[in-house]
């Protein structure tokens, strides 16, 4: 009976298996299937970088015994991976989440404005730089008030410029971090995070030993619910878009999760603006990025332990006023 138990338990993990990285090889998929996939991004798949590690758009091939013959198909999956037993990364409480990334976004574009100033003065006629950085802000729906009174800031005896700085870390399970920091004090920045960086199991890296597993884009974010899948990629391709990267589908994810989850459109800064104006245009709710970001080129899959571990680091991590932005490659 125990037997019999193991290898029921062993075929059903092997049809999971199977679901959650597409068919196996060992059963030929119709060649019209895989056309009808082509034809959904034909004009894109010239372009490697059109398809990112970190989408569920991906090419690879199958090896189809017939008759002894070895036929080889090409197939792209354009729905998203089944992660069996992982649900998605989020923080408790979502309201919050979206305050704190907001709060984020008005500090980091705030300290950018003061830097402008100190540089170039108050005045962006002839300020080059707090021009371009106040485009920006209104790019991003930076709220006026905010703006003014980092002008005014800059001014003020004893504020110094912001200086950017990145630093490189290890998590838990494999998995590595980016944390992006603006100070005016490098050694207390500095300082706090390595305090938390020890405190909380990770280990800091040396330069450049992380960074290179990312890559720097703009993005911009669309909720599942409010636009349809096809007509957003048409949309967002013909505005000059990178990529458009589907949530990973989760077994254990509830319907509360599906609702919140988000499309990712990824662009290059040239035409970032465009798809934003392209967007508006349709009438498509949309959350833009903070100025830039990195996504990671493989994604890293981790146990249940280590991603809660590398969960609780990054929230430590962004807790921190220097801090602006913290990136992973945790899957």
């Amino acid at each position: 009976m125990g037997s019999l138990s193991s290898s029921s338990m062993r075929a059903f993990g092997s049809i999971l298996h199977r679901f959650s990285n597409g068919f196996s090889s060992k059963y030929p998929i119709p060649i019209s299937f895989a056309v009808k996939r082509n034809c959904l991004l034909g004009r894109k798949l010239s372009s490697l970088s059109a398809i990112s590690t970190y989408t569920s758009l991906s090419l690879y091939e199958n090896k189809c015994i017939d008759n002894n013959n070895v036929l080889q198909l090409r197939k792209l999956w354009t729905f998203s991976p089944l992660c069996m037993g992982r649900r998605s990364s989020k923080i408790a409480g979502r309201k919050g989440a979206q305050d704190a990334k907001k709060a984020k976004l008005y500090s980091r574009i705030g300290k950018e404005v003061v830097s402008a100033v100190k540089k170039g003065g108050p005045s962006p006629i002839s300020n080059m730089t707090l021009a371009a950085v106040l485009e920006k802000a209104k790019e991003l729906d930076v709220p006026k008030e905010i703006l003014d009174r980092n002008i005014k800031r800059a001014s003020e005896k004893g504020q110094e410029a912001y200086i950017e700085k990145i630093y490189e870390v290890y998590g838990y399970g494999g998995a590595s971090m980016v944390v992006e920091v603006s100070t005016d004090k490098i050694n207390r920045s500095v300082a706090k995070i390595r305090e938390v960086v020890k405190d909380y199991g990770g280990k800091m890296a040396d330069s450049g030993s992380v960074m290179f597993k990312f890559r720097r884009v703009r993005v911009v974010n669309v909720k599942v619910t409010d636009v349809d899948k096809d007509q957003l990629l048409v949309i967002a391709l013909d505005a000059g878009a990178e990529d458009v990267i589907e949530p990973p589908v989760y077994e254990d994810e509830t319907e509360e999760d599906r609702l919140e989850s988000q499309y990712k459109i990824v662009s290059s800064s040239d035409n970032y603006t465009a798809i934003l104006s392209k967007l508006r245009e349709e009438g498509i709710k949309f959350e833009p990025d903070n100025g830039s970001e990195l996504l990671p080129l493989t994604a890293i899959e981790v146990d249940d332990e280590a991603m809660d571990l590398n969960k609780e680091l990054m929230s430590k991590l962004l807790e921190l006023d220097d801090v602006d932005a913290v990136y992973t490659d945790q899957l």
